[in-house]
């Protein structure tokens, strides 16, 4: 074969375009999602309603258009992906409960125990550490020590007892039981 100027540019070109498009597609599928700071004065739980104080229950979706949907107790997160699906979601994201830092959803721990008291009594919290849910469990004297995978096959029930009771109470510490005080002032206000 006889190389001419005309075919090496030729090549070269469709060289570059190839380059480019495999570097495009990779460039658009992989956005890095970010979760959204909570405003506690404006932000409510896309499922409940209620509104979300800026703690370690906060959970979020980013969906693929940037969207933040925000929610109080990791439970309503998971109601919503069963309602809508995971189609439009980019990212999740959930709070380690001892930093309160945003955590992917799929790369925390989680500890689940239904008498762990939560906004909305799924009873479930997430670690960045595998070592810190187990110390947890271990202060708690209970619980059971899931990942994200796992989760897939929990069978996400509320406490009724805790509901019934009208204890949204947070337990384990100072800032969590002003969330509490929160919660059960807006369901007195019918907010």
């Amino acid at each position: 074969m006889k190389w001419t100027r005309s075919s090496k540019s030729y090549r070269v070109s469709l060289t570059a375009l190839c380059i480019l498009a495999v570097w495009l597609m990779t460039a658009c599928g992989s956005k890095d999602y970010k979760p959204q700071a909570i405003n506690e004065e404006t932000d409510r739980c896309v499922i409940c309603n209620m509104a979300i104080k800026d703690d370690v229950f906060a959970t979020q979706i980013i969906t693929t258009d940037g969207q933040s949907l925000k929610f109080d107790d990791i439970g309503c997160m998971n109601e919503w992906i069963t309602q809508n699906g995971t189609d439009a979601v980019g990212a999740t994201f959930v709070r380690d409960y001892n930093s309160s830092q945003w955590l992917k959803y799929e790369k925390a721990y989680y500890v689940y125990d239904a008498s762990i008291k939560t906004p909305m009594a799924y009873g479930l919290v997430s670690f960045e550490q595998k070592t810190e849910a187990e110390a947890f469990m271990k202060e708690q004297g209970t619980g059971k020590l899931m990942t994200a995978e796992q989760l897939e096959d929990h069978s996400w029930e509320v406490n009724r007892d805790m509901m019934d009771m009208g204890s949204h109470d947070h337990s384990h510490t100072e800032e969590t039981a002003d969330a509490e005080e929160t919660h059960k002032e807006e369901e007195h206000h019918g907010k």
